[in-house]
């Protein structure tokens, strides 16, 4: 019988920060949606897109122990560093969108601790 592998508090960490930049970039599409202008521009929704919806499979590779969750921790890393790039280069004092860096960027930190070879 195979042995259990479990979920270490540091993959745990990263699980909670994957959910936490998916919830972020999702209420950072509506925020960029109601200013418009260049905040909704497809480049920026673009990439809050694909930041939110790699981060939320990130979270979901992770908690079910995929053998892919690091390389996912690893391609997801860089869909937020670019998501975090665009929001900082929008954000103009905007709360908002320095929050959605600042999570992006945690979270690439967090990834790349967990993976380091490959993010």
């Amino acid at each position: 019988m195979k042995q259990e592998s479990k979920i270490t508090a540091e993959m745990q960490r990263c699980i909670d920060k994957c959910m936490e930049v998916h919830s972020s970039c999702e209420q950072t599409m509506t925020h960029c949606l109601q200013r418009g202008g260049k905040h909704a521009d497809m480049a920026m929704m673009g990439a809050l897109m694909d930041c939110s919806d790699m981060t939320r499979i990130c979270g979901d590779m992770m908690m079910r122990q995929s053998p892919m969750a690091m390389e996912m921790a690893s391609l997801c890393a860089r869909a937020a560093d670019k998501c975090a790039e665009m929001a900082m280069s929008m954000s103009d004092g905007d709360p908002m969108m320095q929050k959605c860096a600042n999570t992006c960027h945690e979270f690439v930190q967090m990834a790349r601790k967990l993976s380091p070879a490959r993010a």
